[in-house]
């Protein structure tokens, strides 16, 4: 998967009401980490330790909680 798929995942996450305020915060640092002109692996593993962060919140709804675990999975397959 494509740093750019990844990106669009994120927006997804990003824009859903439904995700506590801290989580969309995470999910946006993370996502302009992976937009920036950093070397790649740079980039992914900061978005990485950005999501990895919020991901046992336990506020964070089930959706979410499997979209991040499909975007970890996919960070770290691309990284």
């Amino acid at each position: 998967m494509e740093i750019h798929d990844i990106s669009s995942m994120l927006e997804g996450l990003i824009n859903d009401t439904s995700i506590p305020k801290n989580i969309r915060k995470a999910l946006s640092e993370a996502k302009m980490r992976l937009d920036s002109n950093d070397e790649k692996g740079t980039k992914v593993s900061a978005a990485i330790y950005l999501i990895e962060s919020i991901s046992d919140d336990i506020n964070m709804p089930a959706h979410a909680r499997t979209q991040i675990w499909a975007i970890m999975s996919a960070l770290e397959t691309a990284g």
